[in-house]
């Protein structure tokens, strides 16, 4: 009895002590809460009380938290992206892509004006052709950043928009999964371009970007499309330098903002004839067998739009042209 009695007592110790220890609230219990709810339903004409059971079913979790704010390691060179994004089992693994998806991929070259190698490196280098699209609930991993990560506003923005696709498309929240920063399918759309850029391919009334091949090839092309994709034009050439003018300008924009004629009196000598007045830029990347300099032109600064680097922009760049 006395045996008895002592475990009750601890038990109830320990029942008190769980009671009096501080529990993480839900996000429709954050100080916050209300200015989100009243800006979502104004921007997007959501119910009030949708976004609320939304946000109460919401986690917050660490990991995301802490992803974010890692310290940054090394940034990569150019030749760590080629061991990373050229190699023999991705481009394999491409070519196999194109060939499963082949009418897709010229119905959306032709629909869009966009080269379906690019399209097809952009979902290669994104989600090894869809098999990678992130275990996170978007859902959590949106609302984590959001209400707790004011360092980076934009995530308030697109859990807004997250929740404004998940009402067009009919989908539950609860069940989106992606990246831990809110990417999603093949492509890695964020919501609001999502919101903005997603095609409903195949005119079944949905926008599904994480399992339909055909909505999340024509999503990328027509991105592309949208930010100015120059159908025939080239994208970048390898370019020899001398003197020490070039120096000035070079990796000194995204965005083409010299004439080749001018890069040519900096001492930049194109490999491949291109028209004086053509607007470019010089880049330079560090390469396996020291530095490497390219001519940035417009194309290339449009898959700059998708991830703003010059590494990635080169990535898709060649995993296209190995693909082609």
């Amino acid at each position: 009895m006395r045996f008895f009695r002592d475990t009750l007592s601890k038990l109830s110790s320990a029942l008190l002590l769980c009671a009096t220890l501080p529990v993480s609230a839900a996000y429709d219990q954050h100080p916050r809460s209300e200015e989100f709810i009243a800006e979502a339903s104004k921007e997007y004409k959501i119910d009030p009380a949708e976004i609320r059971t939304w946000l109460n079913h919401a986690e917050k979790l660490d990991s995301v938290l802490e992803a974010i704010a890692r310290p940054a390691e090394k940034v990569k060179e150019w030749d760590e992206y080629q061991d990373i994004f050229l190699t023999k089992k991705r481009i394999s693994a491409g070519k196999a892509f194109i060939q499963e998806h082949a009418d897709l991929l010229q119905q959306a070259e032709q629909k869009f004006g966009v080269d379906k190698h690019i399209i097809a490196a952009i979902i290669g280098v994104e989600t090894f052709y869809g098999t990678r699209q992130g275990n996170y609930r978007v859902l959590d991993s949106l609302a984590t950043l959001a209400f707790d990560y004011p360092q980076r506003p934009l995530f308030w923005r697109e859990l807004k928009a997250f929740f404004a696709l998940a009402r067009d498309e009919k989908i539950d929240p609860a069940t989106v999964k992606g990246s831990y920063a809110g990417a999603m399918g093949y492509g890695q759309f964020i919501p609001t371009s999502f919101l903005h850029y997603a095609v409903d391919a195949d005119n079944d009334g949905k926008r599904d970007l994480w399992g339909n091949p055909a909505d999340a090839i024509f999503s990328v092309a027509n991105y592309f499309k949208r930010h100015g994709w120059r159908s025939g034009e080239a994208v970048t050439q390898r370019v020899r330098v001398s003197g020490k003018e070039y120096e000035e300008i070079v990796n000194d924009s995204l965005k083409p903002k010299w004439t080749v004629a001018e890069l040519k009196a900096l001492g930049v000598e194109p490999t491949v004839k291109i028209a004086d007045d053509r607007s470019a830029n010089l880049i330079r990347l560090q390469g396996k067998v020291g530095a490497e300099f390219w001519l940035g032109e417009h194309n290339f600064y449009v898959i700059t739009r998708y991830n703003h680097s010059r590494m990635y922009a080169m990535a898709v760049y060649q995993l296209s042209e190995a693909l082609r």
